[in-house]
């Protein structure tokens, strides 16, 4: 007779043990236990927590600013101009009736992310979820691109991350639960010409996503990234405005069309939500079909 293969029922439960070889602690274990009796439905919902979204007043990021609040996370959005973060607060706190904080900062300057924690942290209170959203994009080839062009890209999308990770991510650790989201792209895995920086910084994320997402893996955070295709945001303008461009992205898309802003809601909440515990340093992919190809 064959043998019978052998399947996760038929397996013996062993100590569960963190990455360094240590078992889990009872406190990490009760909480592991408290998630077996949740419904489905349980695992999403964030109330109790505390977001934390960078540039989150426009786009793609005001659109998950709203996701975690509607699914019952109080939530904080920062950027360099208070009165659009101020503006977004109180839509999105009229909308859902959850708790919102507006602050202003540079997310490129050390000294503003430590300014910007300590004022979260005394008014609105600790950050569970961070979500590294704020960026920007300069594209040219790169003969017309300037060493500043570069620069400032590589501070928005990649330095901007690691100083709030750095910032909040610790502190995560220390209380044994946290998310971080990175924004990654379809550019983090392939490219288009003139996009050298902007497809630098974000396959850059990629590498962060991972290396931060083994360092507290046995801590209770867990780091992912979300890499968005085409979507119809002020990034995007320039290619919405030229009709032959835009036909030759949507060309490109299996789908056949751009992602709607909605579209990425789902994606930031259940990476945010107890439903995402055993998903870590991974790339969620909303972009149509086109990473597929």
């Amino acid at each position: 007779m064959a043998e019978r293969l052998q399947c996760a029922a038929d397996i013996e439960p062993v100590p569960r043990a963190s990455a360094s070889g240590n078992s889990l602690t009872n406190i990490q274990a009760m909480k592991l236990n408290d998630n077996t009796n949740k419904t489905v439905f349980d695992l999403f919902k964030l109330e109790g927590r505390r977001a934390l979204v960078t540039g989150g007043a426009k786009g793609l990021g005001r659109v998950m600013s709203e996701a975690l609040a509607e699914a019952g996370a109080d939530v904080a959005i920062a950027s360099r101009t208070l009165s659009d973060c101020q503006q977004a607060a109180a839509e999105i706190a009229a909308a859902t009736g959850r708790r919102t904080a507006a602050f202003q900062a540079d997310m490129t300057v050390s000294a503003d992310i430590d300014r910007l924690k300590a004022e979260i942290e005394t008014g609105f209170g600790a950050i569970d979820i961070l979500v590294n959203n704020a960026g920007i994009n300069i594209r040219g080839a790169i003969q017309d691109l300037s060493e500043a062009d570069w620069d400032a890209v590589m501070a928005a999308n990649v330095k901007g991350p690691f100083l709030c990770t750095r910032a909040f991510g610790p502190a995560m650790a220390e209380r044994g639960w946290g998310r971080v989201i990175n924004l990654g792209s379809i550019m983090s895995v392939i490219s288009l010409p003139g996009r050298s920086p902007y497809a630098s910084s974000k396959a850059a994320i990629i590498g962060m996503t991972k290396t931060l997402a083994l360092e507290w893996a046995s801590k209770g955070v867990t780091v992912n990234a979300i890499c968005p295709g085409p979507f119809a945001t002020e990034m995007n303008r320039q290619l919405l405005n030229d009709p032959a461009k835009y036909q030759d992205f949507v060309s490109r898309i299996p789908a056949g069309r751009w992602g709607e802003l909605h579209e990425i809601a789902g994606a930031v909440v259940f990476l945010a939500s107890d439903a995402a515990g055993y998903v870590t340093g991974s790339s969620l992919f909303v972009d149509g079909g086109w990473t597929a190809q």
